[in-house]
């Protein structure tokens, strides 16, 4: 009779965390300026206008924050990369008294530490990836993400303020197209909610409590300003 242990891990990467960011605030920054503009106009063209205006400039910039955030990591690696592969060419002594140091933190015993600190210095690459991992915590940043980031935060940004800018573009009266808005925007948000939670080990109720929430909260805020202005 043969056991099978199997391990459940929660499915969460970084092409995940961007999607999370970018509908997150794509449901959110819409949907109150909709909502808002709702409380101000009696023409739902000019909150489409403005809606699809503010949701383009939303992920542009969402896009390019994405962007940098990748680009900055990047240069950071390859930054605290260089230095390692200098101090390893220079002082190779001191960096091998590191690796040994890393491995006693690790319980390898002390017998062992010596054989294991040579066969890391026989290769030097892997040796760098060794202090880049363990002794700076850094893991080498995958260079798609340039590209990859920006993309996918800046189309789930537009993907999530579509949806809260639809009513009106179906609907012609303000009031009922804000209502309309208000119905599917709670539902998307209680999706979006669930969604995240199952991804992140959240509590799905609490996780989608919490999103509706501060959708409603945003809405509501924008809604109200809007009116005592008027």
């Amino acid at each position: 009779m043969s056991l099978h242990h199997h391990e459940h891990h929660l499915a969460s990467s970084a092409a995940l965390r961007d999607f999370v960011l970018g509908m997150s605030d794509g449901l959110t920054v819409p949907f109150a300026l909709a909502a808002g503009l709702a409380g101000a106009v009696d023409s739902t063209g000019i909150i489409v206008t403005a809606g699809v205006a503010e949701i383009a400039a939303g992920a542009i910039s969402m896009g390019l924050g994405g962007y940098l955030a990748a680009r900055t990591e990047k240069d950071h690696y390859d930054s605290e990369e260089r230095r390692e592969r200098r101090e390893i060419e220079e002082l190779p002594h001191v960096e091998a008294q590191e690796v040994g140091d890393i491995l006693r933190a690790f319980g390898v015993p002390e017998a062992q530490v010596p054989a294991v600190v040579d066969g890391i210095r026989q290769h030097p690459e892997r040796w760098i990836d060794f202090m880049m991992r363990f002794e700076l915590g850094l893991e080498k940043p995958d260079p798609r993400r340039l590209v990859q980031s920006p993309l996918i935060i800046g189309g789930a940004y537009a993907l999530g303020g579509l949806i809260p800018l639809t009513p009106y573009v179906a609907v012609q009266y303000v009031p009922q197209a804000l209502c309309w808005s208000i119905a599917v925007s709670i539902v998307a948000l209680l999706v979006f909610g669930i969604f995240k939670a199952h991804f992140t080990g959240q509590k799905l109720l609490r996780s989608a409590l919490q999103t509706v929430i501060t959708g409603s909260l945003a809405a509501a805020t924008a809604f109200f300003l809007a009116r005592l202005v008027r």
